[in-house]
């Protein structure tokens, strides 16, 4: 190990790993308006610490436009496991370890020093100011505390001044308000657990997503059977001699939430249990609980509650939105003929409740599309191509633990750029719509007990690190995005720029610019980050 510091400058596809030398970067940093331009230092400290390194590292920026820097350490999480036994090549790691993931913010400008061991700081330049565009130098000064100087890093960032257009598809993220209460040991609906609420949407508007999953009761979905997940109903609800009441304050609350922070689209919780619609939810009526696992799905009660619940919600939801952007669901991920009964049979139950409304439900199999059950399909997409080749009306798709050979994904084992990937796909495809399941999921599968999401990684080892969640619980009740977090952004980011050239040159013209060759498929992800950058600069320039 060399007695000097070293210091590498990559860009933000780049995984920093302590053992590994990491890769350089070789591309011009440039962003949108309001987008940010996003960079790393690397470095190594020597092995045997210096008099002037205690264990931590001063960091300023210095330049005309240091005020649109924000700087974040790149911090290591524990991953037991990072891929399946029988993954593919498109792997970074896959061995057990701990691995960079956690970008934790420093405004203090202090960074830890792991000597011997490679790090990396994060950077973000951005501005929503026109006037602030154009090409900013930039110097990132390294100091140890005792104010000695160990390395200055020239960068130069380009801050584009073309406004994009908005994301023209559905970007939905399932924000758990559960996983926020019960994380931070707040009162449900409480203004502390509001609060949360607030900074957490927020965080998942900058990752892209237009729409969330609205819990108007416990959303039924990643629970093991018989058990229950933190009551987060939004929707108050008694019972009396004449029928049924209902409050609609909370859930007008947090309707004004998803519209502060320009979340534009609204999910209603899954009507019926997961992985087969044979029960009803854990609805709690008058204070307690009067459905759930014990309650099947077309069961005369349910079916007298939904009667008077759904056209009130649709009522407010009328007030409130628009309803071109508010879908309803039945149950998530049926399959087989017997699931394909029993998701039938209870959205029989609701089936004339919802005329009128958007149905829209994840799914692998294509005879649950061609059967008529779900008219908008959510498609995984390494189950996709049938449904591309007799393609429904709408077409959404997403990937979660299962997609986890060939296509692209966010698992923290893999590349960043199978994480960008997915922008360039989803408007190659024309699809309408992606959807994750996991924007704060921190607890085992099932649920059955909460983690630590810094220490505990993949839900209890059941599904790669990485796939239950995509943001931390910051210290401070302030959500830390993840390495993941900001490169999902920068996919979006590529799909709004690809949507701004199709308007302006055609659609030949934009896929000409990421898929010349028209070869792009779901099950073939550009692997190479460089293609993303070029393909940017290509962008940019058809914009200019």
């Amino acid at each position: 190990m060399t007695a000097q510091w070293t210091y590498v400058l990559c860009d933000a596809l780049a995984k920093v790993h302590p053992a590994r030398d990491p890769r350089p970067a070789a591309t011009h940093f440039q962003a949108f308006l309001g987008e940010p331009a996003s960079f790393q230092l690397a470095y190594r400290p020597p092995l045997e610490p210096a008099l002037q390194d205690p264990g931590t590292l001063q960091v300023r920026i210095e330049g005309a436009s240091a005020d649109l820097v924000t700087v974040s350490a790149v911090d290591l999480v524990h991953c037991d496991l990072l891929a399946f036994p029988e993954h593919d090549d498109g792997y970074e790691f896959d061995e057990p370890g701990l691995y960079p993931d956690v970008l934790r913010p420093i405004p203090s400008g202090e960074a830890w020093v792991r000597p011997g061991e490679w790090a990396a700081l994060w950077f973000d330049v951005s501005t929503t100011n026109p006037a602030r565009a154009g090409h900013h130098e930039l110097t990132v000064v390294l100091s140890a505390p005792d104010g000695t100087e160990l390395h200055r890093q020239q960068v130069t960032v380009e801050l584009t001044g073309i406004e994009l257009p908005a994301l023209d598809i559905v970007s939905s993220h399932w924000m758990h308000l559960d996983s926020l209460a019960d994380h931070y040991g707040v009162e449900v609906f409480g203004e502390e657990h509001w609060a949360l609420v607030d900074r957490f949407m927020t965080s998942a508007a900058e990752m892209g997503a237009t729409s969330l999953l609205t819990p108007v009761w416990t959303p039924p979905l990643d629970t093991a059977v018989g058990s229950y997940r933190t009551v987060v109903q939004l929707v108050d609800i008694t019972a009396t001699d004449d029928g049924y009441r209902f409050g609609f304050d909370k859930l007008r609350r947090w309707l004004e939430l998803c519209r502060r922070n320009g979340i534009t689209g609204v999910e209603i919780a899954h009507l019926f249990t997961q992985w087969g619609a044979k029960a009803t939810p854990g609805i709690v009526v008058n204070g307690e609980r009067a459905f759930g696992w014990d309650v099947d799905a077309t069961d005369p009660q349910y079916r007298q509650l939904m009667e008077a619940l759904l056209p009130a919600l649709q009522t407010v939801l009328d007030e409130e939105w628009d309803r071109d952007h508010v879908v309803f669901h039945i149950s998530d991920e049926p399959s087989g003929e017997e699931g394909l009964a029993s998701y039938v049979a209870a959205k029989a139950v609701v089936a004339d409740l919802l005329k009128g409304w958007t149905l829209v439900d994840a799914l692998s199999e294509h005879s649950f599309w061609t059967s008529g059950a779900v008219p908008l399909p959510v498609v995984a997409t390494d189950h996709v191509e049938p449904f591309l080749a007799e393609r429904p009306e709408r077409l959404w798709v997403y990937y979660c633990v299962s997609q986890n050979r060939d296509v692209a994904n966010r698992f923290i084992g893999m590349p960043s750029a199978r994480n960008r990937a997915i922008g360039h796909q989803l408007f190659a495809a024309g699809v309408d719509g992606f959807l994750h399941w996991g924007f704060n999921f921190w607890y085992t599968q099932y649920a059955v007990r909460r983690v630590d999401p810094f220490a505990e990684t993949s839900a209890g080892g059941a599904f790669p690190s990485g796939d239950p969640f995509i943001v931390y619980p910051g210290t401070d009740g302030t959500p830390w995005p993840s390495l993941r977090h900001r490169v999902f952004a920068q996919a979006i980011w590529d799909h709004r720029a690809l949507q701004a050239v199709r308007a302006r040159h055609g659609m030949d013209a934009a896929l000409d610019l990421i898929d010349p060759d028209r070869t792009l498929r779901f099950n073939r992800p550009v692997l190479d980050p460089n293609h993303y950058y070029q393909a940017r600069q290509r962008l940019v320039a058809a914009l200019t």
